[in-house]
């Protein structure tokens, strides 16, 4: 089944990713824990990188080994913080 991937998320095959501008260092943080409550919600949990303003986020089903809805989900949620 083809996953409907959001807009400005790639699909590397092994996982949906994008990396989010959040103006400062202060800024990256609360994004992450804004995340993490959403993630935490949706009982589906991404891996988080942080490096100065940016944080990427990689997101995809590690119970089945590929990228699912949930994925799909969780990157849309993550689009309204």
């Amino acid at each position: 089944m083809a996953i409907d991937v959001p807009p400005g998320w790639t699909d590397d095959g092994q996982a949906l990713a994008k990396t989010f501008d959040r103006g400062s260092f202060n800024g990256a943080i609360a994004f992450v824990n804004a995340v993490a409550t959403v993630a935490n919600q949706l009982d589906h949990h991404p891996d988080i990188a942080v490096s100065w303003k940016e944080v990427t986020i990689r997101t995809w089903s590690h119970d089945v080994g590929a990228i699912t809805e949930r994925d799909a989900a969780l990157a849309r949620a993550i689009d309204v913080l």
